[in-house]
């Protein structure tokens, strides 16, 4: 969003590409960028890519019964935000699924290094599986208004590593995902998370390929 200009003022006298991750109209910071450049004169040409918004029905449940995407970030000491909480709370009241991404730290800055006048970035962090069901009880103990039940009654689904020959699924409650080993479970990024709404029969049906062994989340019967 800072600096956006050195992208699209080039492109005023030449052809220029701005390459992201994922499909560029699942982010504000890319339409904003689009609406920058008509804005000054440039034509826009988008080209779309594969996104988890669209690999998330891998996991067998339906795109149509989503809610609101959420982005869950890091917790730090003194910055806890909630603010996803709502949006979790509206999809789960209307028996929508909610997808959560998974917060993304590159290039940033060391602010020890920065205050001796060093300009130092710290190794790249990628939010698990883990430490988010983690976030997100916390943040149900702080709001209490039960937008989700880690331990029984609330299904939900943890990914990694969407359309990768490696990438891996797993079903459970929050408490049962988050008692899976931290290192093996899920392996290395990228992780997502979906927190499971009202579900189909085929999406159930589905679901219980990738269910934890042994699970208290009772499947409900199918009801004609």
């Amino acid at each position: 969003e800072s600096e956006a200009e050195q992208i699209y003022e080039p492109a005023k006298t030449e052809n220029v590409a701005f390459l992201v991750v994922g499909d560029p109209v699942c982010a504000t910071t890319h339409t904003d960028i689009v609406l920058r450049a008509k804005e000054y004169g440039v034509k826009v040409e988008v080209i779309h890519n594969a996104s988890v918004m669209g690999a998330i029905g891998s996991c067998g449940l339906q795109l149509y019964n989503f809610g609101q995407t959420v982005s869950i970030p890091f917790f730090e000491e003194n910055w806890r935000p909630t603010s996803f909480y709502p949006k979790i709370l509206y999809n789960s009241k209307g028996g929508m699924h909610t997808l959560c991404l998974l917060d993304i730290k590159v290039k940033e800055p060391d602010m020890k290094a920065m205050m001796k006048g060093r300009t130092v970035f710290l190794p790249p962090r990628f939010m698990s599986v883990h430490v988010a069901i983690e976030q997100l009880i916390e943040a149900e103990d702080v709001h209490k208004e039960g937008a989700y039940d880690p331990k029984t009654s609330t299904l939900c689904v943890g990914l990694a590593r969407l359309g990768q020959p490696t990438q891996c699924i797993i079903a459970g409650t929050m408490e049962e995902l988050l008692a899976l080993d931290r290192e093996t479970a899920f392996g290395g990024p990228l992780h997502s998370f979906v927190i499971c709404g009202d579900l189909h029969e085929l999406e159930l049906e589905f679901l219980k390929e990738f269910l934890v062994e042994g699970s208290k989340f009772v499947l409900p019967e199918h009801k004609e």
